[in-house]
């Protein structure tokens, strides 16, 4: 785990866009600046979230990935080029992702989220979101933020499919809900 500081102070160049849309503006600028977000999972769905969120001024962002950059890899996720084969994803997105926005708060994780460990881990995000790769990471992750009430959005990709759901414990199904049984392994 690792962490590079600051704070995104709403800089007007930066977030010129959104300040003058009147569904954002100063003050939803500001609901950025204090927000935090957890993203599970820093590949295909993870890399694009990641960018987006520092681009728009999101305060602290946390990253879970366990997984070394592949040369496979550098098709579909963003944030990685050739000379980052071999090195740990977490950790390069954190860098990219504070290299975007210098302003932004990023934690690296550079662990597999477990039952152990997945509490603590969203314990201090406001919103996670799940791009992570493997059914039992969702079902994990599921449990962690229901138990917590932390909104979670899902995201997977498989071939020309996705899928995507926002989960809001207390106010809808949750992941377990409609997929209560782990499909077999394969």
């Amino acid at each position: 785990m690792s962490s590079l500081s600051g704070s995104c102070a709403p800089e007007e160049g930066r977030y010129s866009r959104q300040l003058i849309l009147p569904e954002v503006g100063p003050a939803g600028q500001e609901k950025l600046r204090r927000g935090k977000v957890l993203v599970v999972g820093a590949g295909g769905l993870g890399s694009p979230a990641l960018q987006y969120l520092a681009a728009a001024g999101v305060g602290s962002i946390g990253i879970v990935d366990s997984d070394f950059i592949e040369l496979s890899n550098l098709n579909r996720q963003t944030l990685y080029s050739t000379e980052d084969i071999g090195k740990l994803k977490a950790q390069v997105a954190a860098h990219r992702i504070k290299a975007l926005n210098p302003e932004c708060d990023v934690l690296a994780f550079s662990t597999r989220l477990t039952a152990d460990n997945a509490a603590r881990i969203i314990g201090d995000y406001s919103i996670v979101i799940d791009g992570s790769d493997n059914i039992p990471t969702r079902y994990i992750l599921n449990k962690a933020c229901v138990d917590q009430k932390k909104p979670l959005i899902y995201g997977a990709v498989y071939q020309f499919e996705g899928q995507l759901m926002t989960i809001t414990p207390g106010e809808g199904a949750c992941f377990q809900c409609l997929f209560p049984e782990e499909p077999p392994p394969g």
